[in-house]
């Protein structure tokens, strides 16, 4: 039905407003120590999920978990998903590392992620 295939949820970022405190707790909960650990992010690698917890939500204004759909084709899944009935929340960008995200509502407004490793 598409011509873009996704790759599976493999990313979910948190927002969070007590960063030190969120750490522990995901630390305890998936068994494993951050590999990322900056006062702006902390992301954990584990059982080939990346877990990501964001203090205030970030400059995206997240207010809840956000799923990252892993695409081989960025803008074409995006473009997939906005014909189908989709609105762009965050349009496709850079966020480091050659990694594009970008992100788009549902219909019932629900926020959705989208993420490409190139």
């Amino acid at each position: 039905m598409t011509s873009s295939p996704t790759q599976g949820i493999k990313t979910v970022l948190h927002p969070v407003s007590d960063l030190a405190k969120a750490k522990e707790v995901y630390a305890a909960l998936l068994g494993v120590q951050p590999q990322a650990d900056a006062p702006y992010y902390v992301g954990f690698e584990a059982a080939g999920q990346h877990i990501g917890l964001v203090p205030g939500g970030g400059p995206q204004g997240m207010a809840s978990p956000v799923t990252y759909w892993h695409v081989p084709d960025i803008e074409a899944k995006l473009a997939e998903v906005i014909a189908a009935g989709a609105t762009v929340k965050e349009p496709v960008h850079d966020v480091g590392g050659g990694r594009l995200v970008a992100t788009f509502t549902d219909p019932d407004g629900n926020v959705l992620g989208l993420l490409q490793d190139r």
